[in-house]
C-alpha cells in the first residue's frame, strides 16, 4: 500500500470539481467507546444517510469491522448504490493512530486496542481504500471545512467526552508528531492532578479528571460529603445543567473542571500561540463549560489570550472530517486498487460478499 501521510495533511482542500462530477460515494467512520457512528455521502461533500450502532460490549476490532461493513451496506441500499460504489472510506479511531501505516497503535481504555492494522481490516471488508487517524483529528478537520474554525490556519481542537485529547492545526495541517501522539493532553500534568504514570490507552491524569467519567467521579466524591437532594447517578452534561441551575455542589464540580481546563488551554496557549481553541464532544460543547472556562481565562490575564469557541458541528464533527478525508482520499488515487490489480476483480465480487 502506497504511503499516504500526504493525502491527509491538509485540512484546506478543497472539492475536485471533475471528482465531483463522478458517481460514487464516500463514507465516514466514528468509531466510539460507547457509539459507532457512519455517514454517506456524495462526490460533492453532500450527507445522503447515517448509521449508528451501539458499541457497549462490543471490543474486538472484528467485531467493529463487521458492525462497520454492514453498517455501510445498509448505507448503500438505502441510496440505491451497488457496493462497488465506495469510492473510499475514512475511520476515526479514539486512540494513537500511525496514519503512514494505518495501525491504531492504542486507543482509550474503552477498546484497549494495541497494534490493530485498521486500514487492512477495513480494505479488506470493504474493498475501498481507507484513511484511519485519530478521531479528533478528524473533527477538527471537520470544523476547519464546515465549523468553528473554518478559515483558521492555527488553531487547537478539544475534545471532551467520556475521555480528552486535542488535536493541534498548523499551518492548515493536523500536527501529529513522530510517534503520532501530538495532543494526547489528557496525560497532561496540571494543578490538581495526580502525578502517576498512565500508560498508553489509560485514562490520563487530565482527563481522569475532566472527561465524562472524571466529572462523574469528581461528583459522586462530593456527593457522598455535602448536603444535596440531587440523585448520585449523574452525567456530566446534567451535573453542569444542575449548576446553571444553582446547586452548590455540581457548581463545586463545574468550576473544578474549568479551572483545569483553563490552565491546560493558557499552557498549551504559551507554547503554541494558536489564536482559537474550539471546544467539543458531547461533555465539551456545553455552554457552561465554555463560559466558566473563559472567565477564569480572562482572569488570568493572559498576553494576546486566544479565541474561545465552541464546536458548531457538535457529535457530528469527526463524521464531517471523515468524509472530507475520505473525499481528498478518492480524489488523489482514484485508481488506487487498480494500480494494485484489486480493483476490477473485488469490485467485480463485491456484491456477493
Amino acid at each position: 500500500m502506497h504511503n499516504r501521510s500526504h493525502e491527509v495533511a491538509s485540512v484546506t482542500a478543497q472539492h475536485d470539481t471533475s471528482a465531483a462530477k463522478d458517481k460514487g460515494y464516500v463514507a465516514g467512520i466514528d468509531i466510539g467507546g460507547t457509539n459507532l457512528r457512519l455517514a454517506l455521502a456524495d462526490m460533492t461533500g453532500t450527507v445522503m444517510a447515517k448509521w449508528s450502532s451501539s458499541t457497549v460490549g462490543v471490543r474486538g476490532p472484528e467485531a467493529i469491522v463487521a458492525l462497520v461493513k454492514d453498517g455501510v451496506h445498509e448505507l448503500l441500499q438505502r441510496v440505491s448504490a451497488p457496493r462497488g460504489a465506495l469510492n473510499a472510506v475514512a475511520a476515526g479511531a479514539p486512540g494513537i493512530t500511525d496514519v503512514d501505516s494505518g495501525i491504531v497503535i492504542a486507543t482509550s481504555y474503552l477498546l484497549g486496542w494495541r497494534d490493530v492494522p485498521l486500514r487492512a481490516l477495513f480494505e479488506g471488508a470493504l474493498k475501498a481504500p481507507v484513511v484511519v487517524d485519530n478521531d479528533v483529528n478528524f473533527a477538527a478537520v471537520g470544523e476547519h471545512w464546515l465549523g468553528a474554525a473554518k478559515g483558521v490556519r492555527d488553531f487547537v481542537f478539544i475534545g471532551i467526552g467520556t475521555g480528552v485529547g486535542a488535536s493541534i492545526v498548523l499551518n492548515g495541517a493536523p500536527f501529529r508528531g513522530p510517534g503520532w501522539a501530538a495532543g494526547e493532553i489528557g496525560y497532561m500534568l496540571v494543578p490538581g492532578s495526580l502525578e502517576i504514570g498512565r500508560n498508553p490507552g489509560e485514562p490520563g491524569p487530565l482527563e481522569s479528571v475532566i472527561g465524562g467519567e472524571g466529572i462523574k467521579a469528581q461528583w459522586n466524591s462530593l456527593w457522598q460529603h455535602e448536603r444535596t437532594t440531587l440523585p448520585r447517578d449523574l452525567t456530566a452534561t446534567q451535573i453542569f445543567a444542575h449548576a446553571l441551575a444553582g446547586d452548590s455542589v455540581a457548581q463545586s464540580v463545574l468550576e473544578r473542571t474549568a479551572r483545569m481546563l483553563a490552565h491546560a488551554i493558557y499552557n498549551t496557549h504559551l507554547i503554541l500561540n494558536c489564536p482559537l481553541f474550539v471546544l467539543g464532544g458531547g461533555v465539551g460543547v456545553h455552554s457552561a463549560l465554555r463560559d466558566a472556562t473563559e472567565g477564569l481565562l480572562t482572569r488570568l490575564n493572559m498576553r494576546g489570550q486566544p479565541q474561545l469557541a465552541t464546536s458548531t458541528l457538535g457529535v457530528d464533527a469527526q463524521m464531517m472530517g471523515a468524509l472530507r478525508q475520505a473525499l481528498d482520499l478518492a480524489a488523489s488515487h482514484p485508481g488506487l486498487f487498480a494500480e494494485k490489480g484489486a480493483v476490477g476483480d473485488n469490485r467485480r465480487h463485491f456484491a456477493d460478499m
